[in-house]
């Protein structure tokens, strides 16, 4: 759910449901969630874990961080930085696991890259408060994990998907593209610099398509590595239905990075 829209009255309780169910299936598809303590820190084992980062003077930051298959703390990986739809000024957390769960990880496990999900802190992802929680989080990530630095990327849903043009935009040296899903663009994108793959559908009745394609054929003009996946028949909240275009990102991740 995106911040910038104006749902109908009782939607916000229809997404929570949705994404309760689809976030039980995907618990078949990736390792159980584990809750880690602080000193379970560093997690090595491959899974998905439930984490904290407290802050002196500032709010704990809440996420979700999924270690690949075969991972190895001798050999750099990529990372993912995903950001979570909106939950419509209700509490956020667990909302970036669940999302690493329905679509983020499915999509993009081939990868073998880590993938990092905070809980939003109040608000959307251009809040001043969540641009210091997700630099901090990267920060830590960076320091005490085996991260290649060149394959650092960012992505999101929904709200997630409008934080990924505004980090990407705002933080351009933290990332070497970002992939928003069913995101809204930002009204002026002059000045991009970063590699960019949307993904949106025609009949997204939340967050319309019609911007998304406008901002890619502005880049694409300016000569940026700038590519819209369109779809069609399917609608805002089917959040799992999006899996096979971001999948589409795996070979366009990779060739951006030879």
């Amino acid at each position: 759910m995106s911040l910038h829209s104006a749902p109908k009255p009782g939607c916000f309780r229809r997404v929570h449901l949705i994404f309760m169910i689809m976030a039980f299936a995907a618990a078949f598809l990736l390792p159980t969630v584990v809750n880690a303590q602080a000193g379970d820190f560093p997690v090595r084992t491959p899974g998905l874990y439930r984490m904290n980062l407290p802050r002196a003077d500032e709010p704990t930051i809440h996420y979700a961080i999924s270690i690949p298959r075969n991972y190895s703390p001798s050999k750099p990986v990529p990372l993912i930085l995903s950001l979570h739809f909106g939950v419509g000024g209700g509490d956020a957390a667990g909302a970036g696991g669940n999302l690493i769960q329905v679509l983020i990880g499915p999509a993009l496990s081939e990868l073998g890259a880590i993938i990092v999900a905070p809980d939003s802190v109040r608000g959307n992802w251009s809040s001043p408060e969540n641009e210091k929680g997700v630099n901090a989080l990267l920060d830590m990530v960076l320091e005490r994990y085996p991260i290649d630095k060149k394959k650092v990327v960012v992505t999101g849903f929904s709200m997630g998907g409008a934080g990924s043009w505004h980090l990407a935009e705002k933080f351009t040296d933290r990332f070497s593209a970002a992939i928003p899903v069913a995101g809204r663009p930002p009204e002026i994108a002059t000045g991009w610099r970063l590699p960019v793959l949307a993904i949106h559908s025609h009949d997204d009745q939340i967050v319309p398509f019609g911007p998304t394609e406008v901002r890619i054929a502005e880049l694409q003009k300016a000569g940026v590595n700038a590519k819209l996946i369109a779809l069609s028949g399917i609608t805002h909240y089917e959040t799992n239905r999006f899996r096979d275009a971001l999948r589409q990102a795996i070979p366009w991740l990779q060739e951006i990075w030879k």
